[in-house]
């Protein structure tokens, strides 16, 4: 019996540990008030604003930086990154970590146009 439990337990950590693994994923990094939309209406102290200077302008009124990706939007749990300041609204190819519904960023770089859907690519291998 306890020989079956320590594989029972030895499969489920090795699950576990599989789905926290690196994954790359296309979209947009927003803020946590406006999410998935930044209507070209949307004003901040009377003027218009592009998504990344409403991402700023959320960002310094207290939100958080969040994911967007197929209309989904995602939590991300280092928010001190300061790749997420340098590509505040713009889309982004986002690699991390997931677990729930946030993700623990490892790298961002310009990417893939936002609204794709969020694919669970596996990172290119390095030589």
């Amino acid at each position: 019996m306890k020989k079956i439990l320590g594989v029972l337990v030895s499969v489920l950590v090795g699950v576990a540990m599989a789905s926290a693994a690196e994954q790359t994923w296309h979209g947009k990094i927003s803020d946590s008030m406006c999410g998935a939309s930044h209507k070209s209406a949307i004003e901040h102290s009377g003027k218009k604003l592009t998504d990344r200077e409403c991402v700023q302008a959320c960002i310094k009124e207290g939100a958080k930086y969040v994911f967007v990706s197929g209309g989904k939007v995602y939590n991300i749990s280092n928010q001190d990154d300061p790749a997420l300041a340098e590509h505040a609204g713009h889309a982004v190819t986002l690699k991390g970590e997931m677990t729930g519904d946030t993700i623990k960023v490892s790298s961002i770089s310009m990417g893939k146009a936002a609204g794709k859907m969020m694919s669970k690519e596996k990172p290119a291998k390095t030589s």
